[in-house]
């Protein structure tokens, strides 16, 4: 039988807060199943939980607090080009495994266009979700300003710019693209090309840097005629590596700023009678699984997706913890917002 509160009453998150001697937001966040808690607060929380009985009561405890126990992954991309690459799958796979532990549902919506995204505020504005992970967003797109507005719990995966307000999930995609490019010319090659993604964003103009800044450090002359400007698709791919051959026949190496288009890249070299790697190298970004079933298997930058996913997670169940507290506007800004995980290369016989 459940222990009472201190009138007979069912404990309450306060009670429990209290004999923890921790705040409100602390006890929500261990009771969802947040990582971003010490092990020794952790185990404070559940020796109060267990010493007073308590049990949460998911359906009062929502709407007392005007909580769904549920979170949107929102993807303002075509469903298309979210079910042909492996970065969104895995992004969502780290998603589900963070939640696992937790009371919270997930909900997948799209909402590339003007129409889906006022249906999606219309639904938010609704207190339908307590936040959202916005996942692969442009410049341009008004979303992540209007979830701003909004003031929903929101995290986005890579920010839109270095001064995003939004806290953000991102890899270290200059860091990636200096190795990708060092590695080629540690090996010989002089004449790199890049095909870039789509350079409204930042992720994207971020390789691009990582590139000028590796060909710089190695004393190489950066060459407009070398870079191409891709959209992170596999027909992209086909279409820059064309135009760089027809520009710049010598090329001897291609760093293709994601493996679906170094998927498109390598058919295209094939097509002209160019050996990978004899004549040009290839070297792709994300380690998908796309490099590793690729002939020859494809060098490429691996970025940690699942473990986004996960972070992203971590840091969206603090933010809607912080926001029972009424303390997210205070933090949001600040640099702990922003998490940026490391890459590795993974070298395999393309380059």
């Amino acid at each position: 039988m459940a222990a009472r509160g201190t009138h007979g009453r069912r404990p309450t998150l306060e009670e429990v807060a209290a004999r923890a001697g921790v705040g409100r937001g602390t006890v929500s966040r261990v009771i969802n199943g947040s990582p971003r808690v010490s092990d020794r607060t952790r185990a404070a929380v559940e020796e109060a939980v267990a010493e007073l009985g308590y049990v949460p009561n998911t359906a009062a405890r929502a709407l007392a607090a005007n909580r769904t126990d549920s979170i949107a992954v929102v993807v303002p991309e075509a469903e298309s080009r979210f079910f042909s690459e492996p970065y969104f799958s895995g992004m969502v796979g780290g998603v589900g495994m963070a939640l696992a532990e937790s009371n919270l549902q997930l909900l997948l919506t799209f909402a590339r266009g003007e129409r889906e995204q006022d249906r999606l505020a219309a639904y938010l504005a609704a207190h339908r979700v307590d936040g959202v992970l916005l996942v692969s967003v442009h410049a341009d797109d008004p979303l992540a300003d209007r979830l701003l507005q909004m003031d929903i719990p929101t995290v986005i995966s890579g920010p839109r710019s270095a001064d995003e307000p939004l806290p953000s999930v991102d890899t270290d995609n200059y860091a990636g693209a200096r190795s990708a490019v060092g590695h080629l010319t540690s090996r010989g090659r002089r004449s790199v090309a890049i095909i870039t993604g789509p350079l409204d964003v930042y992720g994207a103009q971020r390789r691009l840097a990582g590139y000028e800044g590796q060909l710089a450090a190695d004393g190489i002359a950066y060459d407009e005629k070398l870079v191409a400007y891709g959209d992170f698709t596999e027909e992209g791919g086909r279409r820059c590596m064309a135009e760089l051959l027809e520009r710049s026949p010598g090329l001897d190496a291609v760093f293709a700023c994601s493996d679906l288009m170094a998927s498109g890249a390598r058919q295209v070299l094939r097509e002209k009678g160019r050996r990978i790697p004899d004549d040009v190298a290839l070297v792709g970004f994300d380690d998908s699984v796309i490099a590793r079933h690729m002939e020859p298997g494809l060098t490429s930058v691996r970025q940690p997706t699942r473990d986004m996913g996960r972070a992203m997670t971590a840091l969206l169940l603090d933010e809607i913890a912080l926001a029972a507290d009424g303390k997210r506007s205070s933090v949001r800004r600040g640099a702990e917002r922003h998490v940026v995980l490391p890459t590795e290369l993974m070298i395999r016989a393309s380059s």
